[in-house]
């Protein structure tokens, strides 16, 4: 009999339903705190996002419906395919089954555009015109611009700098989808035009890129703002990924041991994560989930767990996080995606309690990862996914040592196909490794806001 590669589901099963795992912690999230410390009330958002989305941010039930346009617009894609990676098994050598989840299927190439699209719906539906975003590697401002022009929304991509020199076409997708998209730190904002006289070669920052976002969006009665991860209702969006992997494996017979995916933000974690989490805290089917982060931007692996803004500049409220410090800039580094100072406070907060884990890998490994992976199963990888496909080889390599068999499960959370100047730097020996100096931290972490709940 010939091994099953491919788990299919039909599109009847795609979810009608997101997860909270509020519902699931052992503890209340943090809050969410305003620039004078205290709790911010949900109507101070409103300025920015509209009110469906404030409710889902601060929403408790352990179940939200997904509208039925956004689900017919899911259809475009989704359900998507859980592959067993039995070439890259072989190609290790090892006794571990590994399978991967992969989203880069989606028209825009990556998971981001199952928080995209019921971002724009929403907006739409309360009167919104225009919305503006940052976008890192450029597969959120891509995810954002296909799900604007399909509602009628005219979309503005504040770009990090070194993403828009280092990904032109990822700036061409985004306005072949008829968005505007702006290098940042950029000329057109206050916080864009600081950050440039401070240094006016800088690199820019997704902290940065957010703060020009939301200045903008806060000063136009017709424009509000979409933000691609890090809040709980874009984790929330992006449970389709773990909650359809959790039927793939009933029908294959199968369950994970341990769950690999990239973390910046923490969207791509959280989308596969979570709806196994629920599992875990009912005490059935234990996983090990293991977000994987850059060694140059190592947020939870070496932040500090304290109340900090979301963007550069201090627009945003004050969250509790694993943070770098919120004027932290990371290295140029490839995965663009994942070069944010601080982790979602859902992940942070399940970190700190012990309920995840978190690992960092350095940037040529990532890619030789990548190289491994595309050269076993075909597919070119994103940079970030690559820093999930390093941790699960190197859990595949110590079965391999130990002669376990784990399952072992990865997010492919989007195609390097708009990459590949950053593969062909890897071949050449043009990219290095960055360890981001202790000094340099613990001096960004010295700048953090004085809030008297990290007391």
């Amino acid at each position: 009999m010939p091994q099953t590669t491919r788990i299919l589901l039909p599109e009847s099963a795609i979810p009608t339903h997101w997860y909270n795992v509020v519902a699931d912690m052992p503890n209340p999230p943090e809050p969410v705190l305003g620039a004078d410390g205290k709790p911010l009330s949900s109507d101070a958002l409103s300025a920015i996002f509209p009110d469906a989305l404030i409710e889902q941010e601060v929403s408790r039930e352990r179940w939200i419906p997904i509208p039925q346009e956004v689900r017919e617009l899911y259809r475009l894609w989704r359900p998507t395919a859980l592959v067993r990676a039995h070439r890259l098994e072989a190609a290790l050598g090892t006794p571990a089954r590994i399978y991967y989840k992969y989203e880069g299927a989606s028209p825009a190439g990556s998971h981001k555009l199952n928080s995209a699209l019921p971002q724009a719906y929403y907006n739409k539906r309360e009167g919104i015109t225009r919305l503006t975003t940052e976008t890192g590697a450029g597969q959120w401002g891509s995810s954002l611009s296909f799900a604007g022009g399909v509602f009628g929304i005219d979309v503005r991509v504040y770009m990090v700098r070194v993403s828009y020199q280092q990904k032109p076409f990822r700036r061409s997708m985004m306005q072949t989808w008829g968005a505007e998209v702006l290098a940042s730190p950029s000329e057109l904002t206050a916080s864009g035009r600081a950050a440039l006289a401070a240094n006016p070669g800088s690199p820019g920052s997704l902290g940065l890129a957010i703060a020009e976002a939301v200045e903008e969006a806060a000063g136009r009665a017709d424009t509000n703002y979409a933000l691609g991860s890090v809040l709980n209702h874009v984790l929330l969006h992006q449970t389709v990924i773990g909650l359809e992997a959790k039927q793939q494996f009933e029908i294959a017979g199968d369950w994970p041991d341990m769950i690999f995916a990239p973390c910046g933000g923490g969207s791509n974690f959280g989308g596969i994560a979570f709806p196994f989490l629920a599992d875990n805290a009912a005490g059935n089917k234990p996983v090990r989930l293991v977000a994987v982060e850059p060694t140059s931007c190592p947020s939870l692996t070496r932040g500090h767990y304290a109340y900090d803004f979301g963007d550069a500049v201090g627009l945003t409220p004050l969250m509790k996080q694993y943070t770098l410090g919120h004027d932290f800039m990371p290295p140029g580094i490839h995965a663009g995606g994942l070069r944010h100072h601080g982790a979602s406070s859902l992940v942070s907060q399940l970190y700190h309690e012990g309920l995840v884990e978190a690992v960092s890998v350095p940037q040529l490994a990532t890619f030789e990862a990548g190289v491994t992976f595309a050269r076993s199963e075909g597919i070119i990888p994103a940079p970030e996914s690559c820093h999930a496909i390093r941790a699960c080889i190197d859990e595949a390599l110590r079965c391999k040592q130990s002669g376990e068999a784990k399952t072992l499960f990865f997010n492919l959370s989007g195609h390097g196909h708009f990459d590949m100047a950053s593969y062909d730097r890897y071949f050449a020996g043009e990219l290095e490794d960055f360890d981001y100096p202790a000094e340099a931290i613990r001096d960004a972490l010295a700048r953090l806001p004085r809030v008297a709940a990290d007391a």
